[in-house]
């Protein structure tokens, strides 16, 4: 078959994974990472963009096809005053293994006015994403989507047909953290930290890094409960003084009431509580963080004062504390639950070697170090989620 003799596949939740909802749209499908009962249960609009932005996400399918078109309808956040992000990246897999990159083209503009909090959408038109020259062979194919692109699937072509894999026996990974676990400054969809480390640790990724909202949300806790889950991650921590959204005091008991409400549903799944990765301007400076342009370039830096943290303001070197003591409290009645501190991932040598290059992300090169490590230390021998 010649590869304009195109057969189109509706995108159906069988060859789609890492989402946990499919919303119908006038486009195609819009995949969520939230259920609509949580998104409703919030009205940030932070939230609502992180979570239908599909870190993790990706179509799976087995076919003969050496060509294979996504048509996608993509909306792009953009800041006044703040340089254009470059284009999210598609990563498309051949048995595994990486085969080749694109970028959309086309989509919807979200320019975002923090300052004066507004959000106008500039629509544009829906693009198409092709790959060619597949080996002309039974192979199963993944298209994992941009991680920082909100993605409605508009159409799949391809020129031979098109079935679903049987999911197989990879356990299923569910991971929850920030921006940095969401995918920020990394190259591309399966250069994730998270990705990095499902793929070396061999597990069927969900991807729950919420740019901007790991706060503790009572819904996300609820989500993770619903979702089955062979393993379960927690990275916890950075949000939570960058928004300057509770003091220790509330703290504490979000966090036992968040991992009491994951337990309900997974009370014996491996779950490893990861504290906050080296972030220097927030170890011991409190939030709310705020961007700062004064250099020509995006930066963020702390605003909050160092003396209040004995009124129970949260800094980083706080909350590692605490969650290291939570975590060795509740571990001496479930020895499932295990922590991880965070610089162990990334810390002041690796900050002296790879600097956060606006003072709160990690790049791509880091992004690999975390991933490596992590999969060394989570699933590797004697980590807790090494297979029984």
């Amino acid at each position: 078959m010649s590869e304009t003799s195109w057969i189109t596949t509706p995108v159906t939740a069988d060859i789609l994974r890492g989402a946990l909802e499919l919303e119908r749209t006038e486009h195609g499908v819009l995949p969520h990472r939230l259920p609509a009962w949580a998104r409703a249960q919030s009205p940030d609009g932070q939230l609502a963009m992180a979570e239908a932005q599909p870190s993790g996400v990706r179509l799976v399918f087995r076919t003969r096809a050496t060509a294979v078109e996504l048509d996608t309808l993509r909306t792009r956040p953009a800041y006044p005053g703040i340089p254009p992000r470059a284009d999210g990246v598609y990563d498309l897999l051949v048995d595994g293994r990486l085969f080749g990159r694109a970028t959309g083209t086309g989509g919807n503009v979200l320019v975002l006015d923090t300052a004066a909090g507004t959000a106008e959408t500039r629509p544009g038109p829906v693009g198409t994403v092709r790959f060619g020259g597949l080996p002309a062979r039974v192979k199963d194919v993944e298209i994992w989507l941009p991680y920082n692109e909100i993605t409605e699937l508009v159409a799949l072509r391809s020129n031979a047909p098109v079935e679903s894999v049987p999911p197989g026996d990879r356990r299923v990974w569910v991971h929850h953290g920030s921006s940095i676990s969401h995918g920020s400054n990394a190259a591309s969809a399966t250069t994730t930290w998270p990705a990095l480390a499902a793929s070396l640790g061999g597990a069927e990724l969900v991807n729950l890094g919420l740019g901007g909202s790991a706060l503790l949300d009572q819904f996300t806790a609820r989500t993770i409960r619903g979702t089955a889950a062979d393993l379960i991650s927690l990275e916890l921590g950075i949000n939570l003084v960058n928004s300057d959204v509770m003091r220790l005091r509330a703290f504490t008991p979000a966090v036992h009431g968040f991992l009491d409400t994951i337990r309900e549903g997974h009370p014996t799944t491996p779950l490893l509580v990861v504290s906050p990765l080296l972030c220097p301007i927030h170890e011991d400076t409190p939030g709310p963080g705020a961007a700062d342009l004064s250099t020509g370039t995006l930066q963020f830096r702390a605003t909050g004062d160092p003396a209040e943290r004995a009124a129970g303001k949260l800094t980083l070197r706080v909350i590692r504390a605490e969650l290291a003591r939570i975590v060795e409290q509740r571990a001496a009645d479930d020895p499932n639950l295990h922590h991880l501190d965070g610089r162990v991932l990334y810390g002041d040598a690796d900050f002296a070697e790879l600097p956060l290059p606006d003072g709160l992300h990690p790049d791509a090169a880091t992004h690999e170090r975390i991933g490596e490590r992590f999969a060394k230390l989570a699933f590797g021998a004697g980590g807790p989620f090494a297979p029984r």
